[in-house]
């Protein structure tokens, strides 16, 4: 049994999110509210295989973020052969191929959504990467696999560098697909067809075509018909698509039937936002006529520990010089509070955890002065309507 058939359902993962979901903030997400499920980054199988070693850093994980899934993209069934031999490797709990990334540059090369025009293609994909997950499992080595021996080295280290890391042992893992409706017209019907022709053990399906980009509204009346063509065939089905809350995850399970959901840009500047799954999934369980908990929000200050946490994760795994790459993350995390926007604008401009604490602390300032001129407006008027003391 692979290790999502013992997930409890509905499963509410996290979506991956290229140049988004990176190691430091899935540990992030993991230590302050962990979804059942998280996936890496999509990584080109080339750069598995062959490329600089320094690709490999998107499929670097933690430990507390198991069940951890490796997502891989490309189109040569011969190196998802071998990158799924290194996968395995490194001790993921699942492979998921990336069939449904809309950048145009990925996609005219007959990679990541481009695969839904070339159906053979995809088919002979997912049994390559079956295939390197099994010859593995039996015993295979990297080398015998075609990697060569620098690129083995370089999967050793990382393995030696994760801190707490299991022992590995030789076992199959479970394949899966995340994909869209279709390239330019929705063909979900056929496509869902298709895939299922392999046995994967999830498809998650975002419910836009790559045409849409992430414009309109996700449909999920196409992912309602697509969980009812799935229903009983062993794959699990998952939506995707314009879930912000938990009113919308318990409102898409119940109207769709799917068994899970992948939930992406709400836990953007939230890595909290998971803490919540299980209330959830009562409501679904026993039927309760709610629509789920209300958001969960932090004190400001709890806030702001948790965005110096994720920040000094990422400095120490990245460095300074990379800083810059987190500066999104912490404008994120400036929402739904008063002066929000003026904080914002600054963390576009911080370059190490120094800038940032300096940054933090003035805004503390600022924002107390502003309160106590904002409270002591409101007292004037009740001060100056008192009666004058007579004379």
């Amino acid at each position: 049994m692979s290790f999502w058939q013992s997930l409890t359902r509905p499963i509410i993962g996290m979506a991956p999110m290229d140049g988004v979901t990176d190691a430091t903030f899935r540990h992030t997400v993991a230590m302050h509210g962990k979804p059942d499920v998280s996936f890496t980054e999509f990584t080109h199988v080339h750069d598995v295989c062959r490329g600089p070693e320094f690709l490999l850093d998107s499929l670097i994980y933690h430990e507390a973020e198991r069940p951890i899934v490796a997502q891989l993209y490309g189109k040569e069934p011969d190196l998802f052969y071998q990158a799924a031999h290194a996968v395995c490797e490194l001790g993921f709990d699942g492979l998921d191929i990336n069939m449904g990334c809309p950048s145009r540059s990925v996609a005219s090369s007959g990679s990541g959504a481009g695969l839904i025009r070339t159906p053979d293609v995809a088919h002979e994909i997912m049994r390559a990467a079956r295939q390197g997950i099994a010859d593995w499992a039996s015993g295979q080595t990297l080398e015998g696999a075609g990697l060569k021996p620098g690129r083995v080295e370089a999967i050793q280290r990382m393995n030696e560098q994760r801190q707490d890391a299991r022992t590995l042992v030789r076992q199959t893992i479970p394949l899966s697909v995340k994909t869209r409706l279709g390239y330019d017209v929705v063909v979900i019907d056929q496509w869902i067809e298709h895939l299922l022709m392999e046995q994967p053990a999830v498809i998650s399906l975002h419910g836009r075509t790559l045409q849409q980009m992430y414009r309109g509204e996700a449909d999920w009346n196409a992912i309602a018909r697509a969980a009812k063509i799935v229903r009983g065939s062993g794959t699990l089905l998952f939506g995707n698509g314009d879930v912000h809350s938990y009113h919308d995850v318990v409102r898409r399970v119940r109207d769709t039937g799917v068994d899970g959901v992948l939930v992406g840009r709400a836990a953007l500047g939230a890595p909290w936002f998971f803490r919540q799954k299980e209330e959830a999934r009562l409501v679904l369980q026993q039927h309760r006529s709610e629509e789920g908990p209300e958001p969960w929000l932090p004190t400001l200050d709890d806030r702001f520990e948790v965005l110096l946490d994720h920040a000094r994760r990422f400095e120490a795994a990245c460095g300074q010089g990379q800083f810059r790459r987190m500066r999104k993350h912490l404008g994120w995390y400036c929402k739904g509070f008063p002066h929000a926007a003026s904080l914002r604008a600054s963390m576009f401009r911080v370059s190490s955890i120094a800038d940032l604490e300096r940054v933090l602390a003035d805004f503390r300032i600022h924002s107390a002065s502003l309160t106590e001129v904002s409270d002591q407006m409101q007292l004037e008027p009740l001060i100056s309507a008192e009666p004058s003391p007579a004379l």
